[in-house]
C-alpha cells in the first residue's frame, strides 16, 4: 500500500466514500469528475490494495440497546511478542470489544467495549478479562456522552500537507 501513490481522484474517491459508502458508483463518479467505469475500476484497485477494508453501517448503539460504553485500559504482566499476540487474540474473540489498541507508554492496549447495561459489562469485566492469562492491571473508564465520533481520516488535512510540498 505505501508504495502505491493515490492522485487527487482516488483520494477524492477516498473521502466520498468515507462520507457516504452507501452513494452508487454512478454518483460517485459524478461527485469525482469522471465517467462510471474507471471510477469503478479505481475503486476496485483501491479495494485489492488495501485502501478501502470494508463498507459498514454506522449504528446507534444506544438506540438498539447498548446503553453502556467503556474504555478499558488494560496492563498486562509481560510484553512479549507472544504473549502481545495472545492477548489480541482474545479480544477478537470478546463480542463486548469492539476496538483493541495497542498503545506506548504505562498502559499496554486500550479496549472499547460495549454492553447493554452495566452488569453485563462488570460481568465480562470480572470473568474474563481481569482474569485473562497475563492481564496486570485494569482501569475503565465510562463514557457519559460522546462529543465526536468521525470516521477515517481527515483528508482536508491530508490534501493541505500535499498541496505545500508539491
Amino acid at each position: 500500500m505505501a508504495g502505491h501513490k493515490l492522485d487527487a481522484i482516488d483520494r477524492l474517491i477516498l473521502a466520498e466514500l468515507q462520507a457516504d459508502g452507501r452513494m452508487t458508483n454512478v454518483e460517485l463518479a459524478k461527485r469525482v469528475g469522471i465517467s462510471a467505469p474507471p471510477c469503478l475500476r479505481r475503486v476496485r484497485t483501491l479495494e485489492e490494495q488495501g485502501f478501502i477494508k470494508g463498507y459498514h453501517a454506522k449504528v446507534d448503539s444506544r438506540g438498539l440497546g447498548f446503553e453502556v460504553q467503556v474504555f478499558a485500559m488494560v496492563g498486562l504482566q509481560s510484553q512479549a511478542e507472544a504473549d502481545l499476540s495472545a492477548f489480541e487474540a482474545r479480544c477478537r474473540d470478546w463480542p463486548l470489544v469492539r476496538e483493541c489498541h495497542m498503545l506506548n507508554g504505562e498502559v499496554d492496549f486500550i479496549l472499547k467495549c460495549v454492553a447493554p447495561d452495566l452488569s453485563t459489562f462488570q460481568a465480562f469485566l470480572t470473568s474474563q478479562l481481569t482474569s485473562a492469562p497475563n492481564v496486570g492491571s485494569v482501569k475503565t473508564s465510562l463514557v457519559i456522552r460522546v462529543a465526536k465520533d468521525a470516521p477515517g481520516v481527515p483528508f482536508d488535512v491530508l490534501e493541505d500537507r500535499l498541496a505545500r510540498t508539491a
